[in-house]
């Protein structure tokens, strides 16, 4: 597994997921520059990290979703490339129309850097095939503008295509409006585009990828991928013999 790392103006958490996947997993990674085209063949996972790029100037990943990068990351998602937005990725992704819906200032104008416990909505992707539907996991969100908005009939076509990643839940697995940090509609962390390959989400799985660092959650998203993609290998070469 081959993976490209987006860098923008203003990432800051590049380095870490840099980190869990060449250190971590143990695959292959590399960094790209927002000013640079690359070919989609050339990596199996292009994640897009958080951070404040371009300052979030305008709105969170309004610039961004204009850099050269950005032309090879949409060819990508059309070839059926893994696309993973973290944090500002996510707000990204939604800017370049990647993933539905746009993202708001948190319901209390605060920026919030804290864990949070997570519903796994669904197992059925590339990102979360190791988890269990219903699964509770902890991560931690660090965000300003998280407050994922969509109109009724885009919340419920995500939920009748389960393609809802992840909801804002209590440790218990309670979807409850005390548990939504942000005041994101329904409770959304994250969400799946319609070929099941772009994910973008809200927490921070590779902040929680390491048992030193207290939790572990969220290198299950990482291996999950891995799996995905081995399999997906296995197959293929079981049909060229």
């Amino acid at each position: 597994m081959k993976s490209a790392i987006i860098v923008f103006p203003g990432s800051n958490c590049d380095g870490d997921c840099f980190h869990v996947l060449s250190e971590v997993l143990g695959q292959p990674a590399e960094y790209v520059f927002h000013k640079e085209k690359f070919s989609a063949g050339d990596f199996d996972l292009i994640v897009l990290p958080g951070g404040f790029s371009y300052g979030d100037y305008l709105r969170a990943g309004a610039i961004a979703r204009f850099s050269p990068a950005m032309e090879s990351v949409l060819k990508a998602a059309e070839r059926g490339k893994l696309i993973l937005g973290i944090c500002n990725g996510f707000q990204i992704l939604l800017e370049a129309g990647l993933l539905p819906g746009a993202m708001m200032k948190n319901r209390d104008l605060k920026f919030h850097c804290h864990d949070v416990y997570l519903k796994v909505g669904t197992a059925d992707s590339p990102f979360t095939n190791l988890y269990l539907p219903g699964e509770v996991v902890k991560m931690p969100v660090a965000h300003g503008q998280g407050n994922y908005y969509a109109d009724e009939d885009t919340i419920e076509r995500l939920k009748s295509e389960n393609r809802i990643a992840f909801y804002y839940s209590d440790e218990k697995g309670r979807v409850t409006e005390k548990a939504n940090p942000n005041g994101s509609a329904a409770n959304i962390a994250g969400i799946l585009n319609e070929g099941r390959n772009v994910l973008g989400m809200m927490p921070h799985p590779e902040r929680c990828a390491e048992e030193i660092l207290g939790n572990a959650d969220g290198k299950k998203l990482f291996k999950s991928i891995l799996e995905y993609l081995e399999g997906r290998s296995k197959i293929g070469k079981i049909g060229r013999s």
